[in-house]
């Protein structure tokens, strides 16, 4: 399938695509007129690399962590990084939230003052 027909599909913009690609993330057959040319393997990548990304990975981090990731469930085969690279990123989401969650006590005493 051509890119628009991948971005269609996966809802991911064709700029993204092509940066998923410059990346090393997707590398698409390409035909002899040099378009590109997408398979179903490279849809599952972009689906794998939407679940990493919403989940709150990095690019960067999606990279490492792609090769290991197996089907759409987020199933892993063992990578010799992937304990590692799972734990400091449960750790990153660990300081957001408690960060917003001192942001909230906060705002909720602004809040709790201003209604007395």
């Amino acid at each position: 399938m051509k890119i628009g027909e991948l971005s269609r599909r996966s809802g991911v913009s064709v700029r993204m695509l092509r940066y998923y690609e410059s990346e090393g993330l997707l590398a698409p057959q390409r035909t002899k007129a040099g378009y590109r040319d997408y398979g179903v393997a490279e849809e599952e990548t972009v689906r794998r690399i939407r679940m990493l990304g919403a989940a709150g990975l990095t690019l960067q981090t999606i990279q490492r962590l792609l090769p290991c990731v197996r089907n759409d469930h987020l199933d892993f085969k063992p990578c010799n990084e992937l304990r590692r690279i799972l734990a400091q990123q449960v750790g990153l989401i660990d300081e957001r939230i408690d960060s917003l969650s001192q942001s909230r006590k906060m705002l909720a005493g602004f809040l709790s003052s201003v209604n007395q």
